[in-house]
């Protein structure tokens, strides 16, 4: 092999390939999604050559007709001197040199991370590696690029680790899209796992087949049963009457709140906006930093060519608040703030937000705030005054808290296989818009500008995802002192008045201009409570109703009955079962477990699945990278194994010798440690309720009853829409029980079954509880319940 190392001194590249020692000769270590090292010992003060000092650039290329690259990168640690003799020239001494590849500079740098609570969904896996490497490059000299052309596999959810390094969280992101990522000569290039295949066979003639040592490390498993995270259950709506004083309203049950809290907060007082929060397009320099916050000065006229855009999609699931507070406002004003887009950001596609317009078309007019749905202004326009400084807080809640499924790949006889719906989950929106001056005293209640609960019900056909824009400045003057997107959980609180109008209760900190501050209680002991402030007390005859998920552990059990069947040959059990836990990508609901549990399936119930092995040859004619395939034909037998690492040692001959010696295993037989596209444990969490019996494939339930709606409250009977018309030979099957639903169970916690979408149920005590799925003609039913409280006098 050839060695050149740059010590940055001015003299280059200089050859050290004549100092390598007979015993420290070259070897390049490659794994999957690791960096590469290579390490090597050097006679120093051979030919004048000097000690290697840290950061020093190593290349390492073949001695092929291709002089093809084997390493890039730079020594990381001081060589260490071994004192190996006397010389004429007195001590002689070797220098055992270890490089890291490329990407150490990265790692340098941080994580790649923009926020504690930092998720990105829906994206390919090269868009997201490329989304890390320009994070942590934001803001210093640039040091690699990520190579165009090669996509990867669209990911799920994908969760940074912020105290990890960029190779650790581009690692994760590379496995989770199926792929290897390798750090080469200025390049960061993501190469999908499968997609390089070296065939060898027993003639090859730089290749021994005896050398090829297998072993099946696991046995198949066609039973499989997963844990996941903390997933929401039931749609839970609980109803209490208002009486006119009665302050705190205690829940049945606690809430679920999930995590990625704060999504953003920036209180813009920096020197320059931050790189790796934000992305910035403004070629006319109309958006700047001031003592003000963030500060518009014009634009360009043009809908979405000036704008200030948070680098991460939003997943639009659960609560959002957006809130921007110390918002001036000058005359001549065009564009939007606080934007949620779906798609191009320009007004057609934005599904939320506040628009920034004149009263009359052109100039000459007042600026106004007016609320926007779906690229259409909706309710109260307000004027501004001059000098004035306001809050514009918009809420958006999902009863869905995950919009994006999550996406697992396996690899099974050499063709990569996808589980997981890549489309997202429809799910209505509530919205409500509103306003505070900032100079009114802290009890002012809040300026409502529109409120989808007293405007006909939620949004219907709301995006999965969306793209938050800060500021899209058509035209715009004035300043935003500060911004925030935060998920504060599932809760949501609407309340009927006597008179029968509909309005959402605003939730949130004293001093807000809200009316109600939630806590979400504990699985483990305490229920959530709604507690109302003065002047914002539900009425006598009030109905106050919380919309909330409950928590339980995600966990599937799937299994394979051409498998089972198989095995069940010779009259022994079948049943080869596993049990275990899904590590990354982050199984977030039941969903994901079934899809996990797919794809451990299509591979751990195929043989070649659990074989791990190694194989040596000696000067391939195609460099071998891990994330390839070996196509091995051996006694008319072809087989595929997914290469895990590779060590190239220089043989220290000419011509040249280099030895490769390839480790390979499948999906079944890796490590836990080592899995690419989906890592496991064998310890299932604790608190998962674990089925009972097998189902034969995920995804066999009815849709939710994400609509259903309590209309009415009497001392006899509860009303109760479904929100969607009963399926054929079905209906609406009401327990007083969860997770006992089923045809062929009736028993006392039966209530009713009904073959209409309106019903009632009849009540009989003051404080009840009741639980709704949707069944059909084959008894197939809802995942999840959706559960009707009450606490309500009957007299």
């Amino acid at each position: 092999m050839r060695i050149t190392i740059d010590n940055l001194d001015g003299l280059g590249a200089v050859d050290y390939s004549g100092a390598v020692a007979a015993d420290g000769l070259v070897r390049v270590q490659r794994g999957l999604n690791v960096p590469s090292r290579c390490t090597m010992q050097l006679l120093v003060g051979v030919g004048g050559l000097k000690v290697p000092v840290r950061k020093a650039r190593v290349v390492v290329t073949a001695r092929d007709a291709a002089a093809t690259v084997l390493f890039t990168g730079y020594v990381a640690t001081e060589p260490v001197q071994v004192y190996v003799g006397e010389g004429l020239a007195g001590a002689a001494y070797q220098a055992r040199v270890s490089a890291v590849s490329d990407e150490w500079l990265l790692d340098k740098l941080g994580s790649g991370a923009g926020t504690n609570d930092a998720l990105a969904v829906g994206l390919i896996g090269s868009a997201l590696v490329q989304q890390l490497t320009g994070r942590v490059q934001a803001g210093g000299a640039a040091a690699l690029n990520v190579a165009s052309g090669v996509e990867g596999l669209v990911t799920g959810a994908f969760a940074v680790k912020p105290a990890a390094a960029w190779s650790v969280n581009a690692g994760a992101a590379s496995s989770a899209s199926y792929a290897g990522y390798r750090a080469m000569d200025g390049v960061v290039l993501l190469q999908p796992a499968g997609s390089v295949t070296h065939a060898f066979s027993d003639a090859a003639g730089t290749l021994s087949i005896a050398e090829l040592a297998t072993s099946a490390v696991r046995e198949l498993a066609n039973d499989v049963t997963v844990s996941g995270a903390e997933e929401p259950a039931a749609y839970v709506q609980e109803s209490f009457m208002g009486d006119g004083s009665t302050t705190v309203f205690e829940l049945s049950e606690a809430a679920f709140r999930g995590t990625n809290r704060t999504l953003v907060s920036d209180s813009f007082t920096g020197a320059a906006f931050d790189s790796t929060v934000w992305m910035v397009s403004d070629a006319g320099s109309h958006l700047s930093l001031t003592s003000a916050g963030l500060t518009m000065s014009g634009g360009t006229g043009v809908d979405g060519a000036t704008t200030l855009a948070l680098i991460d999609a939003v997943e639009m699931g659960g609560s959002l608040v957006v809130q921007l507070g110390g918002v001036a406002l000058g005359a001549g004003c065009d564009g939007m703030l606080g934007g949620m887009y779906e798609g191009v950001t320009v007004l057609a596609n934005c599904f939320a937000g506040f628009r920034v317009r004149q009263s009359v078309s052109g100039t000459g007019g007042v600026t106004q705030v007016v609320p926007v749905v779906n690229g259409v202004e909706v309710g109260t326009v307000f004027t501004p005054v001059a000098g004035h400084l306001y809050t514009l807080r918009m809420r958006l809640h999902c009863v869905e808290m995950q919009r994006v499924m999550q996406r697992y790949y396996c690899m099974v006889d050499g063709v990569v296989e996808g589980f997981g719906s890549a489309s997202g989950v429809s799910a209505p929106m509530d919205v409500v818009f509103e306003l505070v001056d900032e100079g009114a005293a802290s009890n002012t209640p809040a300026t409502v500008l529109w409120d989808s609960a007293a405007a006909g019900g939620a949004v219907l056909g709301t995006p999965s995802t969306c793209v938050f824009v800060a500021a899209n400045a058509t035209q715009m003057f004035g300043s935003v002192g500060n911004v925030s997107v935060t998920r504060p959980g599932s809760m949501w609180v609407v309340s009927t008045l006597p008179s029968g109008v509909l309005q959402t209760r605003l939730v949130g900190s004293a001093g807000q201009g809200v009316d109600c501050e939630v806590s979400y209680g504990t699985v483990a002991g305490t229920v959530g409570k709604v507690t109302f402030f003065a002047g914002r007390v539900p009425v006598a005859g009030e109905r106050v109703a919380v919309m909330y998920r409950v928590s339980q552990r995600a966990v599937a059990r799937l299994e394979d009955a051409a498998s089972v069947a198989a095995e069940a040959a010779g009259g022994a059990s079948g049943t080869c079962r596993w049990l275990g836990k899904v590590l990354e990508p982050v199984a977030r609901s039941s969903a994901d477990c079934e899809s996990a549990a797919e794809a451990i399936l299509a591979f751990a119930t195929s043989r070649t699945a659990a074989v791990a092995g190694t194989y040596v040859c000696v000067n391939p004619a195609v460099d071998i990278w891990p994330g390839d395939v070996l196509s091995v034909t051996s006694a008319g037998v072809t087989s595929s194994f997914l290469v895990r690492s590779v060590v190239a040692e220089d043989g220290g001959a000419v011509p040249e010798v280099r030895t490769y010696r390839i480790a390979f295993a499948n999906d079944w037989a890796t490590e836990w440690a080592d899995g690419i596209g989906l890592r496991l444990s064998e310890e299932i969490a604790a608190d998962a309720i674990l089925p009972q019996t097998a189902s034969g494939s995920g995804g066999e339930v009815l849709a939710n009853l994400q609509q259903l709606t309590l209309t009415s409250v009497t001392e006899t009977a509860l009303q109760v829409d479904a929100g969607t018309a009963p399926p054929a030979g079905g209906g609406f099957e009401v327990r007083r029980k969860d997770w006992s639903f089923g045809l062929g169970v009736d028993g006392a916690d039966l209530v009713l079954r009904s073959s209409v979408r309106s019903f009632s149920i009849p009540r009989a005590a003051q404080v009840e509880r009741y639980y709704v799925r949707m069944y059909d003609g084959t008894g197939m039913y809802s995942r999840f319940s959706s559960a009707v409280f009450v606490n309500w006098p009957v007299g």
